[in-house]
C-alpha cells in the first residue's frame, strides 16, 4: 500500500485570492442589501424637500426680498441661530440650502450613524459577526466594507439633492458644493457611528454616543452663528463648515477640504480601536465586578419601562434642549415680524401663519414636534421587533404570557412616553419664553404640545400594525404619517395643487393650537384611527411567526 507524496496534495481553496475577494463581495452585498431601503427613502426625502422649496421660491419669494430684507435678516440673532446664517437670499438655490439645509443634514447625518452602529455593534450583539467571521472575512473587513457601502450610499444622496435642485433651475456650482457639503456630513456621522460601534459595548451605548455628538455638533453651529465672539466655533463642526462653504454665493473650497479631515480621522480612529479590541466586546467595558442590576425586572410593565427608560430621557434632553432655545427666541422674532411685516406675509403664504404672535409661533414650532415624536415611537417599536429578531425576547415570550400582554404592554409604554416629550417640549418652551418675558401662558404652551399628541400617536399606531404584519420595515412605515405627512402637506401648500390630497396628510386636520381652538371631532378621528391600527396591529402579531 503505497500513499501519495505530499507535494501533490491539492492547496487548500479558502487560501485562493480569487475566493476570498468573492467572500469580500458577498459581504458588501450583505450590507448594501441591510441599508438599500433606508437609504433610497431618506434620498427621497432629501431631495424632494430640496426640489420642493426651490419651486416654492420661484412661485412666492421671488422679487420679494430686497437689499434692506435681507440684511434685517441677516442681522437678527434668532434668525442665524435657528437657520444659520441667510446668504444668498436672492438666488433660489441659496434660499433653499439656508431653510433646508440643516435640516437635511440632520436627516442624512442620524440616518448614517444609526445604520453604522446597527451594521456594527448591533451584528456583534446579535451574534451575527460571529457567524461571518468564522468564514474568510478578518476582523476588519466588515468594518471597511460598512464605511464603504455608507460612503456609496452617501455619495448617491448628495448626487439626488444635487440633481433636484439643478432641475429646479438653480446654478450648477451652487448645487455641487451644497452636495459636496451634504456628502460630507453624512460621512462624518457614518464614520462617527462606526467609531463609537467599536468604543462602546452595546449598540444602545454607541447609539447614544454617535446622536450626542451630532447634537453636540448642532449645538456649536447654533452658538457659532449667534454669538459673535464664538464664530470660530463653525471651523470644528461639519454642520459650521458647510455654511462656510457658502453655497450659490462665494462657493468655497477651503471649508470642504477641511471637512474632509473629519470622516477620515474618524474612520481612522474607527480602524485601530477595531484592532484593539475581541469581537462581542468594545474598547470601554464596564466592569465585572458591578452587581447586578434587577430593578424593574418584575414584572411585564417594568420591564419595558426599563428598557425605554435611557432611550426617552435621551430624546427628552434633546427635545427640551431645543424647544427651550426656541423659547428664549420668541420675543426676538416677534420683534422682527412686527418691523419686518412682509416676512410674515411670505412666511404665511409658505404654510406658516400667525408668526406675528406668540401663541402662532408656538403653534408653528409644535407642529414640527411632531416628527422627531413621531420619530421616537418609531424606533422604539422598531426596537422591540429587533429584539424579536435577535432572540433577546425569547426568555420574555418563552414564560406563560399571551404575546398580546407583551405587545400591548410595549405600546402603552411607548405611547407614556409620546406624551411625556409632548409635555416637556411645552414646559421647556414655556421656561424659555418666560426668561425672555415672551407673552405665552403655560396653560397656552401646554396645549399646544398636547395638541399634536394624535399625529404622533398616529405613527405608533402605523409602527405597531408594520410589527404585525411587516416587521421588517416598521421604522419606515411607523415613520410614514410623521415626515411623509409633513412632505406632503409642504409640497402641496408650495405648488397649490389639488385639494384632495391634503386629506391624505394627518397635519390638514391639526388645529394651530394655542393660536387656534382645537378641533375635537379630528383629534377623535385621528385617535380612532390609530387605536383601530393598533389593534390590527396586535392580531397580526397572535398570528404570525416570531421573527426569528
Amino acid at each position: 500500500m503505497t500513499t501519495a507524496p505530499a507535494e501533490t496534495v491539492s492547496p487548500r481553496s479558502d487560501s485562493a485570492p480569487g475566493t476570498e475577494r468573492s467572500a469580500g463581495a458577498a459581504v458588501t452585498l450583505h450590507f448594501a442589501r441591510r441599508i438599500r431601503r433606508g437609504a433610497l427613502l431618506v434620498g427621497l426625502a432629501a431631495a424632494g424637500m430640496s426640489a420642493v422649496v426651490a419651486g416654492q421660491y420661484q412661485t412666492t419669494f421671488a422679487g420679494e426680498l430686497n437689499g434692506a430684507a435681507l440684511r434685517a435678516l441677516a442681522e437678527n440673532p434668532a434668525i442665524r441661530i435657528l437657520f444659520g446664517p441667510p446668504v444668498a437670499l436672492d438666488d433660489p438655490g441659496g434660499f433653499t440650502v439656508w431653510r433646508t439645509g440643516t435640516p437635511v443634514q440632520i436627516l442624512t447625518g442620524v440616518w448614517a450613524s444609526l445604520a453604522a452602529t446597527r451594521l456594527t455593534r448591533g451584528e456583534e450583539d446579535s451574534g451575527r459577526a460571529e457567524m461571518l467571521l468564522a468564514g474568510r472575512v478578518r476582523a476588519i473587513d466588515p468594518l471597511t466594507r460598512v464605511l464603504a457601502v455608507l460612503g456609496a450610499a452617501s455619495a448617491l444622496i448628495a448626487a439626488a439633492v444635487a440633481i433636484a435642485l439643478l432641475v429646479t433651475g438653480t446654478q450648477p456650482g451652487g448645487a455641487v458644493i451644497h452636495a459636496a457639503g451634504l456628502f460630507g456630513v453624512t460621512m462624518t456621522f457614518a464614520a462617527a457611528g462606526a467609531f463609537a460601534g467599536q468604543l462602546m459595548p452595546s449598540r444602545a451605548a454607541a447609539t447614544g454616543l454617535a446622536v450626542a455628538a451630532l447634537g453636540a455638533g448642532l449645538f456649536l453651529r447654533m452658538l457659532a452663528d449667534g454669538v459673535g465672539a464664538l464664530s470660530w466655533a463653525s471651523w470644528v463642526t461639519p454642520f459650521g463648515l458647510t455654511a462656510n462653504a457658502a453655497p450659490y454665493a462665494d462657493n468655497r473650497i477651503v471649508p470642504l477640504l477641511v471637512l474632509a479631515l473629519f470622516p477620515a480621522l474618524l474612520t481612522t480612529a474607527a480602524v485601530i480601536a477595531c484592532s484593539h479590541r475581541d469581537v462581542g466586546r468594545g474598547v470601554l467595558n464596564p466592569s465585572g465586578r458591578r452587581r447586578p442590576r434587577v430593578r424593574l425586572l418584575g414584572s411585564v410593565t417594568g420591564f419595558a419601562a426599563r428598557r425605554a427608560a435611557r432611550p426617552t430621557a435621551a430624546w427628552a434632553l434633546a427635545i427640551g434642549a431645543y424647544f427651550l432655545l426656541v423659547g428664549v427666541l420668541i420675543a426676538s422674532i416677534l420683534r422682527f415680524m412686527r418691523e419686518n411685516a412682509r416676512f410674515a406675509e411670505l412666511a404665511a403664504a409658505a404654510g406658516f401663519g400667525g408668526l406675528g404672535t406668540a401663541e402662532g409661533f408656538a403653534a408653528a414650532m409644535f407642529s414640527l414636534l411632531t416628527i422627531p415624536v413621531g420619530l421616537y415611537a418609531a424606533t422604539r417599536i422598531a426596537a422591540f421587533a429587533t429584539a424579536e429578531t435577535d432572540r433577546r425576547l425569547t426568555p420574555l415570550l418563552a414564560l406563560p404570557l399571551s404575546r398580546r400582554r407583551i405587545v400591548l404592554t410595549e405600546l402603552l409604554i411607548t405611547g407614556l412616553g409620546v406624551l411625556g416629550l409632548l409635555v416637556v417640549a411645552g414646559l421647556a418652551l414655556w421656561c424659555g419664553a418666560t426668561v425672555a418675558d415672551a407673552p405665552l401662558r403655560l396653560t397656552a404652551a401646554l396645549a399646544g404640545a398636547v395638541n399634536v399628541a394624535p399625529v404622533a400617536l398616529l405613527a405608533l399606531g402605523t409602527a405597531a400594525l408594520a410589527l404585525g404584519w411587516a416587521p421588517r420595515a416598521v421604522a419606515a412605515l411607523g415613520a410614514l404619517p410623521v415626515a411623509g405627512g409633513f412632505l406632503l402637506t409642504v409640497i402641496l401648500q408650495s405648488t397649490q395643487g389639488p385639494a384632495w390630497p391634503t386629506h391624505l396628510s394627518p397635519y390638514t386636520y391639526l388645529a394651530s393650537v394655542p393660536g387656534a381652538p382645537p378641533d375635537w371631532s379630528a383629534t377623535a378621528s385621528l385617535l380612532l384611527v390609530s387605536g383601530a391600527l393598533i389593534v390590527l396591529g396586535v392580531l397580526g402579531h397572535q398570528r404570525r411567526d416570531l421573527n426569528t
